[in-house]
């Protein structure tokens, strides 16, 4: 079987043009590829042209592909038109098992067996949902966080019966068209980003829950806090610093014995009447009358400068 280079490939379907979707379409387009979409939203078109008008400036400011145009994208009627002649396929259909199976089996049944076969799930495993497929050979997680137009992580990783190779040429595509691929070693439900951050906001919803902290003050001891350091270096280099010249070794024989201390509560809530109305008042106090598009392009414009100044030398 012959298959195409990851580097060497001009267009790209996909099954879902939502918010994960959409946002795919965006990164694709922005890094010079044709993309032919299908979406059974009767106003996924219209959806996605907003996206894009409120989108695409941030992703000028970043920096355009030679060729690259938002208007390089064909939206079609039926799912086997968009997928039976692409080289690769990046699906984001709903996160329900049934479906991605049953969606999974399509795109594999209209595709060519060569063409590999990649799913935005935020934590499914493939081997759960290659079970109807063909060619499960090349079925493979490629899980971006939001936007995916900006965020440069995508999380890769294949099923039981997923080729080794596959795998492989999904981490050399995304990024040979710039993303931060990281290849997981084994499906771990969640894969390794969301995990962490449900940590954090199970914790989160135990302190709103408990009255013990609100919402705007949990995000700002984020934002001005930890999340500052987390853009340069993850938790484990970040405790390594706070270690001195020992590092982690002085980190641990520290706060070792903390780590028995009650200083976490994993365990999920029970998500009350009570403890939702808190949260929604919670992110409405904190968004002091700003409407939802006017703080996703601050925040891009955010995630842009940030993304700028982690590109540049350190001084």
């Amino acid at each position: 079987m012959s298959r195409i280079k990851p580097e060497q490939v001009k267009r790209i379907a996909l099954v879902g043009t939502g918010v994960i979707g959409g946002g795919w379409a965006l990164h694709f387009l922005a890094r010079g590829l044709d993309v032919l979409a299908y979406d059974p939203h009767p106003d996924a078109e219209r959806r996605f042209t907003h996206m894009r008008d409120y989108a695409w400036p941030s992703l000028e400011k970043l920096g355009l592909a030679p060729g690259a145009s938002p208007q390089r994208i064909h939206f079609v009627a039926r799912l086997e038109e968009a997928v039976a002649e692409a080289p690769v396929i990046q699906e984001n259909s709903p996160e329900a098992l049934q479906s991605k199976i049953e969606v999974l089996a399509r795109i594999d049944a209209a595709t060519k067996p060569e063409a590999v076969v990649l799913s935005s799930t935020s934590g499914l495993r493939m081997t759960d949902m290659q079970v109807k497929c063909e060619h499960p050979e090349r079925t493979v997680v490629g899980h971006p966080f939001n936007p995916p137009y900006l965020i440069p992580l995508v999380e890769v990783v294949g099923g039981e019966r997923t080729a080794p190779e596959a795998v492989d040429w999904a981490v050399e595509f995304y990024r040979a068209f710039g993303k931060r691929p990281v290849k997981l070693d084994s499906e771990v439900p969640g894969f390794i980003a969301t995990r962490l951050q449900e940590a954090l906001w199970r914790e989160m919803l135990h302190m709103v829950n408990a009255g013990e902290a609100t919402v705007e003050q949990i995000d700002e001891a984020i934002t001005s806090g930890p999340g500052l350091r987390w853009a340069i270096t993850g938790p484990g280099m970040n405790y390594h610093l706070a270690g001195g010249e020992r590092g982690m070794a002085h980190v641990l024989e520290q706060f070792g014995p903390s780590l028995k201390w009650p200083w976490t509560r994993l365990e999920a809530p029970e998500l009350t009447p009570e403890l939702r109305d808190k949260l929604i008042r919670g992110c409405e106090a904190e968004s002091a009358g700003r409407s939802i598009p006017d703080m996703i392009k601050a925040r891009d414009a955010y995630l842009i400068g940030i993304l700028r100044l982690l590109r540049a030398p350190p001084p």
